[in-house]
């Protein structure tokens, strides 16, 4: 099986801890079949001269060409306009990756976009250029946000349901694609894996020393983008809350984005950026619970990640989140956008105890191998009923 990957959301020389849940279910599908990807970038007049102020810009030194976790990676350019004409993004981005599909007719069994809008729609549309079927992945704020947008919305619901298979990475994100039409004998839930030479339970107070940190005081962990949607201005606020409570508690925030700017000072708040997937791994370790305040998700990787390492999560009950949550061992749930409540279950959280070995038997994930192998059934599937 030859698979061509159409999608934005993949790691590039600019963005090289981009998307690691793309990366690592890919890589595992790259060993079960022949797989390309298209990491389509977008692009617009002057597109470098932005890259004080645009991710956009900040892409424009990217190669055409890469290897990724032993993938080639061709990065064509899309047209994009900043802001506005979003109804447009997807005829734009097809208009514009056209001609590398086009150029591989023949050599291609079966197209796979990841994130439904505009990538997942082009792919469908592009995909019926060189006759072959469409499989659409859907990650969570592709459905959750962008299709709230009447625009966008419109297009998913013409093109979503011309796919031969949509994969979900939950339950309520199969149940947003069959609002939009999907008949649900096309859809397949497939979730997100998990890299268990890096996630699992380690000695907290071993992880501590190598990250300098002091061992008596308790850890309270976020790992993400720095994004109003994320939660993140509401996990400052409830951290306050928490801070003025219990004086033995501290937060670490690993990740960055537009928000960090808005971020306000919060005593015993540390923002320590970015960084690589082996380093969330020993912070995970370190800490005391996950905090994950989302708006909206679909089944987010740092809560899988955590319930792996053996620690408990207080989380947003959004998208997939309550399916990995099943369970009061695993994590608390509390409503989106409630500071105070996300800050009293907090408090309640770190009054506790708990063992990581029962956490990390509790949780549900399997290896980013099984979540391969199960994108491959899917595939599998879709190329079936092309030829049936």
């Amino acid at each position: 099986m030859r698979v061509l990957v159409i999608t934005q959301i993949f790691p590039n020389a600019a963005e090289p801890l981009s998307a690691p849940f793309n990366r690592q279910q890919l890589a595992g599908l790259g060993r079960l079949c022949e797989v390309e990807v298209l990491g389509v970038l977008p692009w617009f007049p002057g597109v470098r001269l932005a890259a004080r102020w645009s991710s956009a810009g900040r892409r424009g030194e990217v190669p055409r060409h890469e290897t990724v976790s032993g993938l080639p990676v061709t990065h064509p350019r899309a047209l994009y306009v900043p802001r506005v004409a979003r109804s447009l993004s997807a005829a734009l981005y097809a208009a514009s990756v056209a001609p590398e599909v086009l150029r591989r007719r023949g050599q291609v069994d079966i197209v796979l976009g990841t994130w439904a809008y505009p990538d997942g729609c082009a792919a469908v549309v592009l995909a019926g250029l060189v006759r072959v079927p469409a499989v659409v992945k859907l990650h969570g704020s592709d459905l959750n946000v962008n299709a709230r947008m009447r625009g966008p919305r419109a297009q998913l619901r013409a093109l979503l349901p011309r796919a031969a298979r949509v994969v979900a990475v939950s339950n309520a994100l199969a149940g947003e694609a069959k609002a939009l039409g999907v008949p649900a004998d096309r859809i397949r839930v497939v979730p997100n894996g998990v890299d268990e030479t890096r996630f699992f339970p380690a000695d907290r107070a071993a992880a501590r020393a190598e990250l300098g940190l002091d061992a008596g005081r308790r850890l309270l962990l976020y790992v993400g983008n720095l994004k109003e949607s994320k939660g993140v201005l509401d996990l400052a606020e409830a951290f306050g809350r928490v801070a003025a409570a219990r004086g033995d508690a501290d937060l670490v925030v690993v990740g960055d984005g537009e928000a960090r700017e808005q971020m306000p000072g919060v005593d015993r708040m540390r923002l320590v950026g970015a960084r690589p997937h082996e380093e969330v791994a020993r912070w995970m370790a370190a800490a005391d619970l996950l905090v994950l305040p989302s708006w909206n998700e679909g089944m987010p990787n740092a809560v899988i990640e955590a319930l792996a390492c053996g620690r408990r999560v207080v989380a947003t009950a959004v998208g997939g989140v309550p399916d990995l949550l099943a369970s009061p061992l695993l994590g608390d749930l509390v409503p989106p956008r409630r500071p105070a409540e996300l800050a009293a279950a907090l408090i309640r959280a770190l009054d506790r105890p708990y063992d990581p070995s029962d956490v990390a038997a509790g949780a549900l994930s399997g290896s980013w191998a099984d979540s391969a192998a199960r994108l491959f059934a899917v595939l599998e599937e879709a190329l079936d009923r092309k030829s049936g």
